[in-house]
């Protein structure tokens, strides 16, 4: 139990069973092993599941259950020489960072007030049509338990799911603003934000509910392919996840942060679904941590966006990407209140 890397493997084979029982006692042993972040993140996720888990400790009454050291993956030590080689590059190319704003209102208010934009690009980008659905879902006229339409609509259940989403970063947004270190509290909240953008299809029925489980598995694939990339993410086994947000919680530059957190978030590839839109909220908080503003990538500048990742992941290049994102990031910060 203390080898497993990362608690989405285990959680996609109880969650398609649904194996409730066992998860309550596996929840339960994980804690007695030391990890209590996993045996929560088991139980909230068979809660959002429509589950009721009870953790039951199958080592009660024994003794000498401890835990054992893991070792670590190659991959963590490549993640550390990307961010040592690249991040230079994008402290000279960012503008300085604004510092945490006085008026976090006015801060939020943007936020609030840029989601419909927000929503429309990141989605576009990734292939949904969602321009008459973004009004709705907010207003709360998307009904999916009297709507047949709306109960199967792809495009919906995505609007949706990227509504609730958006709430749950928000939260985190607001965190951070009162001086939550970024990288920890992304940590704790990320999955959060996975599991609202992808619950709206599960309990549509159109994803099993393993969809909640969080990173690649191999119920998915051993390893993902990205069309029109000559970048092979890394086998779901060593997602890199962790070491990640060790990178994010170590630096002190939020524009460093923010562009590798993006590209890298993409690189290692952790999800079956919505890397994108997790790589676009994460920006968007480490931004949020230098007080720089809410940055949307607009569905017309997409070919400029993902050639600059491409340039990042298959030529370990972060310059054009971070010259990409500068700019846009510019473009907010003339609109201070």
């Amino acid at each position: 139990m203390a080898c497993v890397r990362d608690v989405s493997t285990v959680l996609a084979l109880l969650l398609d069973g649904g194996h409730s029982a066992v998860a309550g006692r596996l929840a339960a042993a994980f804690r007695r092993v030391g990890r209590g972040a996993f045996a929560d993140e088991i139980l909230a996720t068979f809660k959002a599941a429509g589950y009721d888990v009870r953790a039951s400790d199958p080592f009660a009454g024994q003794t000498g259950v401890t835990a054992i050291a893991a070792g670590f993956p190659p991959l963590v030590a490549r993640l550390r020489a990307i961010w040592e080689s690249q991040r230079q590059a994008v402290i000279e190319i960012f503008p300085k960072a604004p510092g945490l704003p006085s008026n976090k209102d006015a801060y939020m208010k943007f936020v609030e007030d840029i989601y419909e934009s927000d929503a429309y690009h990141s989605l576009s980008i990734e292939g949904y049509s969602v321009t008459e659905l973004i009004d709705r879902v907010r207003e709360g006229n998307w009904n999916p338990e009297i709507d047949e339409d709306d109960r199967k609509n792809r495009d919906a259940l995505a609007a949706r799911g990227y509504y609730l989403a958006f709430q749950k970063v928000k939260d985190s947004v607001a965190a951070i603003l009162d001086g939550k270190p970024a990288g920890a509290l992304t940590r704790e909240t990320h999955r959060e934000w996975y599991r609202e953008l992808f619950a709206p299809s599960v309990t549509a029925g159109l994803l099993g509910a393993s969809a909640l489980a969080g990173y690649r598995n191999q119920l998915y694939t051993c390893a993902a392919y990205l069309r029109g990339s000559q970048h092979v993410p890394p086998r779901a086994e060593v997602p890199g996840m962790n070491a990640l947000f060790d990178l994010l919680a170590a630096e002190q530059e939020a524009s460093v942060r923010a562009a590798l957190g993006r590209w890298l978030l993409g690189y290692v590839h952790p999800y079956p679904d919505g890397n994108g839109r997790m790589a676009r909220f994460l920006m968007n908080a480490m931004l949020a941590s230098g007080g720089y503003r809410w940055t949307v990538v607009r569905v017309e500048d997409r070919k400029a966006y993902l050639a600059g990742l491409e340039e990042a992941s298959g030529n370990m290049n972060v310059k054009t990407f971070a010259a990409f994102l500068a700019e846009r990031v510019r473009w907010p910060m003339e609109k201070e209140p």
